[in-house]
């Protein structure tokens, strides 16, 4: 009886699955996350805990290091693969179950790894037939999987853990090198110390354990001599902004400064996926109010299941995404309207989610509006609480409009994070105003008020007119 072959057949059947999405693969990511649901497999939180590290979209500069990095957190048995298209999510993961299942791939990757250990031929994770290379770098066939790493490197599992625990999930992301593609908020040279440029494996050549840079002495708000960390948040992590990086200071368990970074180079056209019906109005297509209305309610929807998800409530996000689902495939404006009421009702009198998230983020309607944000983040005028139950308010306003056939005019239309007018994308007001959102917070806090905002780093990328894609 072969029992290693057994029980890895066992553990294919569901593997957990980590979603990376690529700058500019809204789509695919959708996609993904949908096939997940239906197969019901679970996910992962950071690459630790990943059997299967899904890419989705194509290669982008900056990110390939990353990528190369979250292998190395893997601990086998584990794969990677990558879906260029939405069509592709259902067979990249039929090749990662026989991957994962298929007993001399993994024994030919456990030798591989040995070699590595004694210093013989680095194998790079043993692949299979016709693969090469990490999936940042090459040009391996979109469902094609190939053997994650195994080596713990920056990554340790025994911090895997929780993804609702942002202390635990800084420690795995901070191999950023962006290179020519990093746009936004770059550090300041103050700020470097001791980093080599990749990530945090600086402080004069010094390994520290689990990546993390030797903390320095300072004081904190309380005049207390404490520990000075810097942590990456990002990009690299469950329901996550893609292309977005936060390094964070961090003295005990408050965050002294955040500086903001965003990877928003790749191989597409430009702008995002979630306001293409503005962008077809304006190249001159025409579209309708109820087409606009629809994505804008599928958008804030998925902010809401990262959201969600990020507060630990996976059965409501799970119900958030199933709605933007609906949505994006046009359900009757009937149904979506019963099922949105019933989870705006329980999502919006839960006292646990009010109580976990009240006086986080604290944004006004006067600071929002110096800042140039626009949108739902403006009109809440308030804390984490306020821009979710703002959300909710507008998902429902919108429902009642997916039947509206008059035509869209797109120089006075809002999308989903705000005005859409040409001059400024509105997710750059909202990752200009992220670093004093996050300074004096809890870290417990910093992924709750970055999912609250939830930018969109696609729309730093203006869309081209007359490109727009569906």
């Amino acid at each position: 009886m072969d029992l290693i072959g057994g029980l890895l057949r066992l553990a294919a059947t569901r593997p957990r699955v980590l979603v990376v999405p690529m700058p500019g693969a809204t789509a695919v990511r959708v996609a993904v996350e949908g096939e997940l649901r239906r197969r019901g497999w679970p996910t992962a939180a950071v690459p630790a805990e990943a059997g299967v590290l899904f890419v989705t979209g194509g290669e982008v500069p900056g990110f390939a290091e990353l990528l190369d990095e979250a292998e190395r957190g893997m601990i086998p048995p584990a794969c990677c693969v990558r879906a260029r298209r939405p069509g592709e999510a259902a067979e990249a993961l039929d090749a990662a179950r026989r991957h994962l299942a298929n007993l001399d791939v993994q024994r030919s990757a456990a030798r591989a790894r040995a070699d590595a250990r004694r210093g013989g031929p680095q194998d790079r994770g043993a692949q299979p037939a016709g693969g090469s290379g990490a999936p940042g770098g090459q040009d391996r066939p979109h469902g094609e999987p190939h053997q994650g790493h195994g080596e713990r490197g920056a990554h340790d599992p025994e911090q895997g853990g929780d993804q609702h625990q942002p202390a635990e999930d800084a420690g795995h992301h901070g191999h950023a090198q962006h290179g020519g593609t990093a746009h936004g908020h770059a550090r300041p040279p103050a700020q470097r110390g001791g980093h080599d440029g990749h990530g945090m494996h600086g402080m004069g050549g010094m390994g520290m354990p689990a990546g993390l840079p030797m903390a320095r002495r300072g004081e904190d708000r309380d005049g207390l001599r404490l520990d000075r960390l810097r942590l990456p948040l990002g990009p690299i992590l469950a329901d996550w902004p893609a292309g977005l990086l936060l390094r964070l200071t961090v003295q005990g368990d408050v965050v002294q400064r955040a500086d903001v970074e965003t990877v928003t180079g790749w191989d597409g056209e430009g702008g995002s996926w979630w306001t293409v019906p503005w962008w077809r109005a304006r190249s001159g297509e025409p579209v309708t109010v109820g087409e606009a209305v629809r994505r804008r309610a599928a958008a804030q929807m998925d902010s809401l299941g990262r959201f969600l998800a990020v507060a630990g409530w996976a059965d409501a996000a799970t119900t958030a995404r199933c709605l933007r689902d609906d949505l994006l495939a046009g359900t009757p404006q009937e149904v979506v309207r019963r099922r949105v009421g019933r989870f705006a009702h329980r999502v919006g009198r839960s006292w646990t989610l009010r109580w976990l998230t009240r006086g986080l983020g604290r944004l006004d309607a006067d600071t929002a509006a110096g800042a140039g944000v626009t949108g739902p983040a403006l009109r809440a005028g308030g804390d984490v609480t306020d821009r979710y139950r703002q959300w909710l308010a507008e998902v429902i306003e919108d429902v009642a409009g997916l039947d509206d056939g008059s035509p869209l005019d797109p120089t006075s239309a809002e999308g989903p994070r705000g005005r859409l007018d040409g001059r400024r994308p509105p997710s750059a007001a909202l990752v200009e105003v992220l670093p004093g959102l996050l300074a004096g917070a809890e870290l417990a806090g910093a992924r709750l008020i970055v999912a609250s905002l939830d930018p969109d780093v696609d729309e730093l990328i203006p869309q081209p007119v007359g490109s727009a894609g569906g």
